[in-house]
């Protein structure tokens, strides 16, 4: 099977540098290296231009003009000539048999569809250690369930792939497009979360290894999605994504169960009114912020409920342009 690996990149040169170190140190090298990035990403174009890989790898640079990770992932995918598509982030460096397991992980099953591993992320000069088995799932009450960077055990069947390390059969993804409907103007978060359900959605198996592995270096994001200065805009933005996705590839009773558990219950970072409530009880001094933060949560809650409403059932999968 060919393997094309799609790396979308922007204004990021030095990671982007440790990236194509890591694919040129594949004992299995990759059949093609999609690089999508814009026209005035300057440093990124001297990057490529004097990076070793060109000569090494088959580099294929591909330039895209609209803002945004979902634009550079649909305009990479358009270009992929391979079986298969590995996905992996400009800030991340994949472990030496990163293209080897995935192969041999799609060639052993045809019903696999997706296929995602664990990122040892490497913050202020440490590796976030840990174990969870659980990994990758939407609970009942619409929790999502992440802990890709702590997975272990064997490789097992999950809801949702993390976009640092996540790898599609290409027939599988044929006619699915990451959604452009999703908000921000940088990370557009829960891109990936949207795309490997979609996957499930169509009766492909979606799987997880922690073996396959990548190194991951978190590196500032641009755009109204900052890693670690979240604003009331992007709390919006990314609640709007979530509940979008979630509106579309859950049946009605659990839509229902998971609106009030958002709106009640919620989690720290999508706070409900209980949240609230204990921040009154608390520390009333934070409680407008949370109060603001639960806000913002629910104005693009209900946003996303209306343009999941506006859309019929057939249609609810976004079609990739011919």
């Amino acid at each position: 099977m060919k393997v094309s690996v799609l790396v979308p990149t922007y204004r990021r040169p030095d990671d982007l540098s440790r990236c194509l170190s890591a694919l040129m140190r594949q004992w299995r090298l990759p059949d093609q290296v999609v690089v999508v990035t814009r026209a005035d990403d300057v440093p990124t174009h001297a990057c490529l231009d004097s990076h070793p890989a060109r000569r090494a790898l088959p580099v294929e640079v591909v330039v895209v003009d609209e803002r945004g990770l979902v634009a550079a992932l649909n305009r990479g995918i358009e270009v992929v000539t391979g079986d298969i598509v590995a996905i992996t982030d400009d800030d991340a460096a994949p472990h030496a048999d990163w293209v080897e397991r995935i192969e041999a992980a799609f060639s052993s099953d045809p019903r696999l569809g997706a296929l995602g591993g664990r990122d040892w992320v490497h913050e202020r000069g440490q590796v976030l250690d840990g174990e969870r088995e659980l990994v990758g799932k939407v609970l009942l009450s619409g929790r999502i369930v992440g802990n890709h960077h702590l997975g272990v055990g064997e490789a097992r069947e999950v809801d949702l792939l993390k976009g640092v390390n996540m790898s599609y059969r290409c027939e599988a993804v044929r006619h699915l497009n990451f959604d452009r409907r999703l908000r921000g103007t940088g990370a557009q978060v829960h891109n990936d979360m949207g795309f490997s359900m979609g996957v499930k959605h169509a009766g492909w198996k979606v799987v997880y290894d922690p073996a396959i592995a990548v190194d991951h270096y978190p590196a500032p994001r641009f755009g109204e999605e900052p890693r670690d200065a979240l604003t009331l805009a992007s709390i919006s933005n990314a609640a709007y994504n979530l509940h979008l996705i979630l509106s579309e590839h859950l049946p009605l009773l659990r839509r229902t169960t998971v609106w009030w558990w958002y709106t009640l219950i919620g989690t720290r970072l999508y706070p409900g009114l209980a949240h609230v409530g204990f921040a009154m009880l608390s520390n009333p001094r934070t409680a407008g912020d949370t109060l603001a933060r639960w806000r913002a949560v629910r104005s693009g809650a209900v946003e996303a409920r209306r343009s999941a409403s506006r859309r019929p059932v057939a249609a609810k999968l976004t079609e990739r342009a011919e």
